[in-house]
């Protein structure tokens, strides 16, 4: 095999090396911090400047600004985050990814193997998932380095061409063609971070003058290209994607278009204000870090540049993608059926428990609907077609709630503490679809018996409205266990079940004794019995639920907002 082979070779081995580490170590940092990256995005972007702070501590923990983005479009789809607040996110997710050059700036050549050998011990000795992800991270950090160093050694014979020195005099004379180099470059990789720690071992490879071939100059228009490279990127991957997603890419896309040409004007006057700040040393030695502080110092600028200018931002992408109908009815308030579950984050799975858990909430809310129009329907007042429509959306919420579930366990992104807090959520969803087809049940027993002629005696009627309102409360009493996770309320509410119960019992009794007296037709013994059965049944249903609830499952850790679920007064009212 020939040098050049050899060092195309190692060069993309360690690429690969690289991409690799840097790819595990991120998976593994999700699994490990992702819960509370997923909280922190979603309280803390109240205002743009929280926004960015968000996004750029969660992207620099997570070490993946992908991460980050899908998280936030997956909450603007899903309307628990406005595009404004999505957009600020994205300018901080940019900052905090340059935390990937900052590291390997470090020069820990010495302690890469120590490194990886920790990791995986840590990893192969952990019993606790969390401790084996750990592991990972260690280790996937040392691949990472390893990675680096088998490029920057395979490069070292490269200084000796005259024909490679002369391709970097001419990338360093022009800006512009630096730029060029740095977006094709990315467009191959499908990685910034991967093209910046070649340009960062490019850099520092000693020339036959002994300074850097490329120089900080030379460097900084590459790493400008690849700035844009991402975004590119970004929007590829959004094609496919809402409408919203596509914003979020073009923002993304402008933010970094717009700041390469405003730098590519004073590239020399940048890199001497870099080299004033960086550490001081032979060029060689220091200029990763100086490509890593000019990689910082432009996105940071940008941000503080762009986020007074927020409100032009959306002006811009929202000119460019305009609002659809769709999205405007949405917006009005044009009721959705499946309202928060989003494709894209399927495998962001702190984002999508997330998004489920407040699907199940909406799933809740449609069904304590259902139950508040039921005694009008026994009544005879209200049609029981429109209650029947509200079944049968929430009977399709409920699919699309389970097969979301089950795409999240096909992926296999789950971790153990994940899978156990889907399978609370899928029986507490399950719980409440039992609920619908108790309310189809009663439902179709007063429609039978009015098209049939007959009717309850208005003593019967006041019974079943008391029994079907106290369990009305019953039930958005146990919402607001889920919502909230205050299972302090869960004795009191469990009481008002056992005299409901006993209630029922009553009304049983009152009504055959009103048929004896010929107060009530007999004819309807039987279905009254059948209706008071199935109000006991959602009692029942009920205090499964609380009983998943209490001790098990807090539900409220997975949310991230607080209005979702109407207030209830526990009172019997009998």
């Amino acid at each position: 095999m020939n040098e050049t082979m050899k060092t195309l070779f190692g060069l993309f081995g360690g690429l690969a090396i690289f991409l690799f580490g840097m790819n595990q170590m991120s998976d593994a940092l999700q699994k490990a911090a992702g819960e509370r990256m997923k909280k922190i995005l979603a309280m803390f972007t109240s205002n743009p400047v929280r926004g960015v702070l968000a996004g750029a501590l969660v992207t620099a923990v997570l070490q993946s600004s992908s991460a980050t983005t899908v998280m936030a479009i997956g909450f603007v789809s899903a309307g628990l985050m406005t595009l404004p607040q999505a957009i600020s996110v994205i300018f901080g997710a940019n900052i905090g990814t340059t935390m990937t050059a900052q590291l390997i700036a470090f020069d820990i050549n010495d302690y890469i193997y120590p490194i990886i050998f920790v990791g995986f011990l840590t990893n192969f000795i952990g019993k606790k998932e969390k401790t084996k992800s750990i592991g990972t991270v260690i280790l996937s950090f040392g691949l990472l380095f390893l990675g680096i160093s088998t490029m920057s050694s395979v490069m070292k014979p490269l200084a000796n061409s005259p024909v490679f020195i002369h391709m970097l005099e001419k990338v360093a004379d022009i800006p512009v063609l630096g730029v060029l180099v740095g977006l094709c470059m990315t467009l191959v990789v499908q990685s910034s971070s991967a093209t910046i720690a070649v340009l960062q071992n490019f850099a520092a490879q000693a020339g036959p003058n002994g300074h850097s071939l490329l120089g900080l100059a030379g460097a900084i228009p590459v790493l400008l290209g690849d700035n844009i490279g991402t975004t590119i990127t970004a929007l590829l991957a959004s094609l496919g994607g809402s409408r919203n997603a596509k914003r979020t890419a073009i923002a993304h896309s402008i933010f970094n278009i717009s700041g390469t040409l405003l730098f590519i004007w004073f590239v020399k006057p940048y890199a001497h204000l870099i080299t004033m700040i960086s550490p001081h040393g032979a060029e060689t030695a220091v200029i990763s870090r100086q490509i890593a502080n000019a990689h910082t110092g432009f996105n940071l600028t940008m941000t503080i540049l762009w986020t007074p200018l927020l409100w032009l931002m959306v002006k811009i992408v929202m000119r460019i993608l305009p609002e659809t109908e769709a999205e405007k009815k949405a917006r009005l308030g044009t009721s959705r059926v499946i309202m928060y579950l989003d494709d894209s984050v399927i495998n962001q799975p702190a984002a999508a428990l997330q998004l489920v858990v407040e699907e199940a909430m909406n799933l809740g809310n449609r069904i304590g609907e259902v139950l508040r129009e039921l005694p009008a329907v026994v009544r005879g007042d209200q049609k029981s077609e429109k209650v029947m429509a509200s079944i049968e959306e929430s009977k399709e919420l409920h699919k699309a709630i389970l097969d979301y579930m089950t795409k999240l366990y096909a992926n296999g992104v789950l971790n153990e503490d994940q899978a156990h807090k889907a399978n609370g959520i899928m029986y507490i969803v399950d719980e409440i679809d039992r609920i619908r087809h108790v309310c189809h049940n009663v439902i179709d027993i007063s429609t039978q018996d009015q098209t049939g002629g007959f009717s309850y005696s208005a003593k019967a009627i006041s019974d079943v409205n008391k029994s079907l309102m106290s369990t009305l409360n019953m039930y958005f009493a146990t919402l607001e266990v889920i919502a909230t996770g205050d299972v302090s309320r869960i004795h009191e509410i469990k009481n008002i079940k056992n005299t409901l119960v006993q209630f029922n019992v009553n009304i049983q009794n009152r009504h055959l004794k009103r048929v004896a007296k010929g107060e009530c037709a007999k004819e309807l013994t039987a279905s009254f019995a059948e209706l008071i059965s199935n109000i006991d049944r959602i009692t029942s249903n009920c205090d499964n639920i609380l009983e998943a609830v209490n001790g098990h499952l807090n539900l409220n850790e997975l949310r991230a907002i607080e209005d979702h679920v109407m207030p209830s007064e526990l009172s019997l009212n009998m």
